[in-house]
């Protein structure tokens, strides 16, 4: 079957994600389905809550292959409205204190004394390093089945902690994320302050990968 013809008017995904679904004659509990998600990740889709970068996940693919659609048509769509204004906010305290213990002592020291918005833009550029491995994930089905027999959940419920990651912000990234997918992955790290070029030990399991 063809992929569905789109005007050229640009739409939110949301409204694009729920109008084809009504044109196929699925529900969103199909589409979570074919996403191996829970059924409350599509909704925050339509509804606009749940913002989605493609680079680093694989909801995109499947969603265009489910929906039928071209390959750019969830590109082209408008970005979403974001009203929670702490995705554009400092981390908080608590996050702050557990990157700083894997930053290089000497660094961090400073860093403490720092300013918010220059702690926050490297916070930005440290998620983008664990984001960057973290996003394998998505690929280890294994793994992912594994982690949600360990932890008595869903695979779906495991895959939507990923993309909950995936989609940290500085502002919303929290201290069970830090634990879970940063540390692991980050040994340690370190920033010349003068110039801004941020330096990042993998761990070692990530290097052999």
């Amino acid at each position: 079957m063809r992929p569905s013809r789109l005007s050229t008017t640009p739409v939110r995904i949301g409204e694009l994600v729920s109008r084809r679904l009504r044109e196929i004659d699925s529900s969103t509990d199909d589409l979570a389905e074919a996403l191996e998600v829970p059924a409350s990740y599509v909704e925050d889709v339509i509804a606009g809550s749940r913002p989605i970068d493609p680079s680093r996940s694989d909801v995109y693919g499947r969603m265009t292959s489910f929906l039928r659609l071209g390959r750019n048509d969830l590109r082209n769509c408008l970005p979403p409205e974001r009203n929670d204004r702490s995705r554009s906010g400092a981390p908080g305290a608590q996050v702050r204190r557990m990157l700083l213990t894997l930053c290089e002592p000497a660094t961090a020291d400073q860093l403490d004394r720092s300013g918010a918005a220059e702690f926050t833009d490297i916070v930005r550029r440290l998620l983008d390093v664990a984001q960057g491995a973290v996003r394998r994930l998505l690929d280890d089905h294994v793994h992912l089945r594994l982690a949600a027999t360990e932890r008595r959940t869903t695979y779906p419920e495991i895959r939507l902690r990923v993309l909950d990651f995936l989609d940290a912000t500085p502002g919303t990234v929290t201290p069970e994320d830090i634990t879970e997918f940063l540390a692991p992955r980050i040994a340690r790290w370190d920033v010349e302050l003068s110039t801004g070029v941020l330096k990042v030990v993998m761990a070692s399991s990530e290097r052999r990968r």
